[in-house]
């Protein structure tokens, strides 16, 4: 479910298919939960290296991708670069605690992120971006 410009809920079209990428497993379960309330359907990956497989790998392909910014192995500026290299055209959000610094921002934007989120997300920061996602 998504909401309408006047905020009412309302059914999503097709089913939307994302893409979480996170170490933090409280983060990761946050992010199911709100995508699972909005009618979508998730899978996680635990780090960029992940993401990069499941795509590479598993030919998998998502509406939207949620990332973290800081992870090991590689990082979410790192695999956005990456994922946008491998013609991976999903909507790419950032996530992190670090959106209020312009500069940690603007590093994560130019790597090919769509949007870039604060922590902690919520419904209400996501819908809008999802509104739009399934509009286009």
């Amino acid at each position: 479910m998504a909401t309408n410009s006047m905020g009412n809920i309302q059914k999503i079209k097709k089913k939307l298919k994302v893409l979480i990428v996170d170490d933090d497993p409280l983060n990761l379960k946050i992010h199911e939960k709100i995508i699972k309330a909005i009618g979508g359907i998730s899978q996680t990956a635990r780090n960029g290296e992940e993401a990069v497989i499941i795509h590479r790998d598993g030919g998998s392909s998502f509406d939207l991708i949620l990332m973290d910014k800081e992870m090991p192995e590689r990082d979410g500026v790192s695999t956005t670069k990456k994922l946008r290299e491998m013609k991976v055209k999903s909507m790419i959000v950032g996530v992190t605690s670090l959106a209020d610094n312009e500069e940690e921002r603007r590093a994560f934007m130019e790597a090919g992120l769509n949007h870039c989120l604060a922590k902690p997300l919520t419904k209400d920061k996501i819908i809008p971006l999802i509104n739009q996602l399934m509009d286009a």
